[in-house]
């Protein structure tokens, strides 16, 4: 048997598509309708409280009876540093001027980490999700063997080969390889460490050549050819992110699907500007101010992040959107607007015979 047929029947899917765990725009229903089209539906659960997660998980399941992923963040606990954080918003306070609100006294951790989050744990283990998968790092064994005896199936994103290593010594049980052309965050352990910026298709060639694990491949990947070329570099499944943003089923606001409906070509770039981590998006005033303040004088993730959230906030209420975090993949300009149903089953159109 073939290891993309070994994987699929593992997870009972149908084809070798799943719908990334896009934090803030995946949502019950888009998970959902990729379940029941036989794809793998996934939650972002990396913005959530507890109980907002047991909430998402909860609907999921009501809306489905197949399998379905909820993703993690497993970043390092943030080092705060007052002076770093003042000298942050200081550099914004032109920008807090111009919408009218009072700049923050100080930064808050707007996302918890999935490592040492008991009771996050503690959730997953009672809900029981079929799969959990992990971005910025994976959690410890004992967590991980706790989910193997639930039967939870475990993937995590490496964007290098001693990531994908890590990944596999740990007993989690697939890969997801995530090439430089992905929109939103990178999924680097270590973000003080060189990128090698591999493109997806050479990332998962060099896996499949060094790793026994499933690889599923992830970014740029938005049609049924891409598909068929990340199976034929190796690959047991590919991840869809921007593909899903224009579905109706999505939580993207009105601002975030016309700026990806307006994009005609590659207008995103990778950047710390908006998060104080690596993520690529549509370019925008935010990321231009950001740039030149430079990456290496931002807080540590997600403490930047906050400044981001409360001037978007701001200039949302004044019809801009030119600080929205607009996180798209390189092949942005292929999205297409359609039901996930209909994508799912265009994708396989153009797939052809797997």
């Amino acid at each position: 048997m073939k290891k993309t047929n070994i994987f699929l029947s593992r997870l009972g899917l149908r084809y070798p598509i799943i719908q990334a765990p896009m934090a803030g725009v995946s949502t019950a229903k888009l998970a959902a309708a990729v379940c029941e089209a036989g794809g793998l539906g996934s939650l972002g659960l990396g913005a959530s409280s507890v109980e907002q997660a047991r909430q998402l998980i909860a609907e999921t399941q009501t809306l489905t009876n197949k399998p379905f992923n909820v993703n993690l963040f497993c970043h390092h606990h943030p080092q705060r540093n007052h002076e770093n954080e003042q000298a942050w918003i200081d550099y914004l306070l032109p920008q807090f001027s111009e919408f009218k609100i009072t700049p923050p006294k100080k930064l808050n951790e707007v996302y918890q980490t999935f490592i040492d989050n008991i009771e996050m744990l503690e959730l997953l283990l009672e809900m029981k999700p079929a799969v959990v998968s992990f971005h910025f790092n994976i959690p410890s064994a004992e967590v991980i063997r706790q989910f193997k005896q639930q039967g939870i199936y475990t993937m995590a994103t490496a964007t290098n080969l001693q990531e994908a290593r890590l990944i596999e010594s740990s007993g989690i049980e697939a890969i997801i390889a995530q090439g430089i052309e992905a929109g939103g965050h990178r999924g680097m352990f270590d973000v003080q460490a060189k990128d090698e910026s591999l493109t997806t298709n050479t990332l998962v060639s060099l896996l499949h050549r060094h790793t026994t694990l499933p690889i599923i491949a992830a970014g740029g990947i938005m049609d049924g050819d891409d598909i068929k070329l990340a199976l034929q570099n190796g690959a047991m499944a590919a991840q869809l992110g921007t593909a899903f943003i224009l579905c109706p089923e999505s939580a993207a606001n009105a601002h975030y699907r016309a700026k990806l409906k307006s994009q005609t070509t590659d207008n995103t770039v990778l950047t710390t500007a908006i998060s104080g981590r690596p993520a690529r998006g549509v370019i925008n005033q935010f990321i231009r101010i950001g740039h030149e303040y430079g990456a290496n004088k931002l807080p540590d993730y997600p403490i930047a992040y906050d400044v981001g959230k409360q001037l978007n906030a701001a200039a949302m209420q004044l019809g801009s959107d030119e600080f929205a975090a607009h996180w798209a993949g390189q092949s942005v300009a292929r999205a297409r607007e359609m039901s996930a149903k209909e994508l799912v089953e265009t994708l396989v159109q153009e797939m052809g015979r797997i």
